[in-house]
């Protein structure tokens, strides 16, 4: 059993699981009422998320490297949306669960902290160790200049 949840868990997994609790939260528990400024802000951080995940896996198919977590890289990215946030896609996820927290309800905006650090927990760190395994000095000089989020 164990080893089947493994197969399902993945950063998707996780935002799904976010946005399945905010709107659980927003539909049973309304706390804040969004206003028409967040409304819209919620709604550029959504298409923003969308658009970053697009040129992220743009970037991935161009490198011929896998874009699946856990699995050995081919290539390192360090260029494009890499050269701001080493994570530029788990940036997104988190921008798009941020959108829709002030679009459903700002008090479901306490969900993206805990979204951020269990990504950070259980994929970025091994993600991280696996890249330094693999390319070495480069992965270092590159995670020295480039942070892990922005």
């Amino acid at each position: 059993m164990h080893r089947y949840l493994r197969q399902w868990e993945s950063p998707p997994t996780w935002l799904l699981l976010g946005m399945a609790l905010l709107w659980l939260q927003a539909r049973f528990l309304p706390l804040v009422a969004p206003l028409p400024a967040t409304l819209h802000l919620g709604a550029v951080l959504i298409i923003a998320g969308l658009v970053m995940i697009g040129l992220a896996a743009r970037q991935f198919r161009a490198h011929a490297t896998t874009i699946m977590p856990r699995e050995v890289p081919r290539a390192m990215i360090d260029t494009g949306l890499y050269s701001y946030s080493r994570n530029p896609i788990y940036l997104a996820d988190a921008l798009i669960l941020t959108g829709v927290a002030l679009r459903w309800d700002l008090a479901g905006l306490l969900v993206v902290p805990a979204f951020v650090w269990i990504i950070t927990q259980r994929f970025i760190k091994g993600e991280e160790v696996g890249m330094r395994a693999q390319f070495g000095a480069a992965f270092a000089a590159y995670a020295a200049r480039v942070k892990r989020w922005v």
